[in-house]
């Protein structure tokens, strides 16, 4: 059976009462009487059996469970808020959309369409970036949605969208090293859970493992790549990019999410839409397609943002 659900107003009051410093304060930030401010408390205590609040000369003081409620009043009523934020109507005026580099050819285009098609009059800009640095945006709200890589250590955010396969690639004739040899890789700067995973990877296998180089971008690590200064650990939807051969002699290590992670505040609406494009898209495309020749591998990035 469920129990009977604790009234916002009152705890809003307890909360109040705290903040305040006491009755008399409380009823006059909430513009209540403060018999109306006694009441609340009243009718809490009521339903939890519990006192929690107690003379303290010619004030009150918060018992033990006062304290344990306030915590947990707190926790509700910012929870209630935040869904107030997310389900109101949101008039939006611009979208500001970021996405991962080895997302971004098979995403932004469907993610484009849809979102255009829903919502005409608003104008729509893109980022691209490192998934950290979009997580980050999106927590300070400069950006409306992103699309980043999951696989992280820590806890995950946002919602799975899709997966890509991680490959490892080098330059058009590069020698899979030996047991044990001593093996360059090419990286993202830190933080960076690929990284993380390649190395992890490499050492496990028994090699010795160098940085030969590191660098804040997609186009930095498959052109060092290319270049023949080590191998990538990458992730890939479609077929891996020219000037670099798929390394099959080292032991896969699975795939990668992709996840949508929005600002706390965006409409819930907005948000749907966008999960659910980019989850149907993926979805779509069949897996043995991911192989194909590199002519259909997707839009030219930058060709993407010059149309946006």
């Amino acid at each position: 059976m469920m129990a009977d659900p604790l009234d916002l107003v009152h705890l809003r009051t307890l909360v109040a009462i705290a903040e305040t410093g006491g009755f008399r304060r409380a009823a006059d930030a909430l513009h209540l009487s403060q018999p109306t401010v006694s009441q609340h408390v009243r009718l809490l205590e009521k339903r939890l059996r519990q006192t929690l609040l107690t003379k303290d000369g010619r004030g009150s003081r918060f018992t033990s469970n006062g304290e344990r409620l306030l915590v947990e009043a707190r926790r509700l009523l910012a929870a209630h808020e935040q869904a107030l934020q997310r389900l109101r109507v949101e008039e939006v005026d611009d979208l500001t959309i970021g996405s991962s580099e080895h997302a971004a050819d098979y995403v932004l285009p469907e993610l484009l369409g849809v979102l255009r098609e829903a919502y005409p009059e608003v104008s729509l800009q893109f980022r691209l970036d490192r998934s950290t640095a979009l997580s980050d945006a999106v927590n300070k709200g400069t950006l409306d949605l992103a699309i980043v890589l999951g696989g992280n250590d820590g806890e995950e955010v946002g919602t799975e969208v899709g997966r890509l396969d991680l490959r490892w690639v080098a330059a058009e004739g590069w020698q899979a090293p030996e047991p044990g040899a001593r093996v360059p890789v090419v990286v993202f700067e830190s933080p960076c859970g690929l990284r993380r995973r390649a190395i992890r990877k490499l050492f496990e296998l028994g090699h010795d493992v160098f940085v030969a180089v590191e660098s804040t971008s997609l186009d930095g690590v498959l052109a060092a790549t290319r270049a023949g200064l080590g191998v990538a650990l990458l992730p890939f939807f479609g077929p891996v990019p020219s000037g670099l051969r798929e390394l099959t002699d080292i032991p896969s290590v699975g795939d990668i999410d992709l996840r949508l992670v929005a600002r706390r505040a965006l409409s819930i609406k907005i948000e749907d839409i966008a999960i659910k494009a980019v989850s149907d898209h993926f979805a779509s495309i069949p897996r043995e397609n991911s192989k194909a020749d590199d002519d259909v591998a997707g839009p030219d990035r930058r060709e993407l943002l010059r149309v946006v």
